[in-house]
């Protein structure tokens, strides 16, 4: 899904909520959820959509309609002993969708 799509989607009301997937390396990703699916977002080239920062999300997202964001961030410890993550190990955090500043 592009941001193209996921604002149409937006503005339809049949997105959930969005999650920022905070990744190893100072990475972002965003992912859209729909119908408890997850869509994750891709650039103009067809490649993930890589966020530098939840403000960099924010000005991504600037014009869409309000929508539930979330903050995940992914357990790396188990990935890195070799075992498989599960949805127990992730932190959920909600954000607010504009900035405070």
């Amino acid at each position: 899904m592009n941001l193209q799509e996921l604002n149409a989607f937006a503005i339809a009301r049949k997105v959930d909520e969005l999650n920022l997937i905070s990744m190893e390396g100072g990475i972002y990703l965003l992912e859209a959820r729909m119908h408890g699916a997850a869509y994750p977002l891709s650039d103009p080239q067809g490649k993930m959509l890589m966020l530098r920062s939840v403000e960099h999300a924010r000005d991504v997202l600037h014009n869409f309609p309000v929508l539930p964001f979330n903050l995940v961030h992914t357990s790396v410890h188990d990935e890195m002993c070799g075992l498989g993550a599960s949805a127990e190990e992730s932190l959920k955090v909600p954000l607010a969708w504009r900035s405070a500043l």
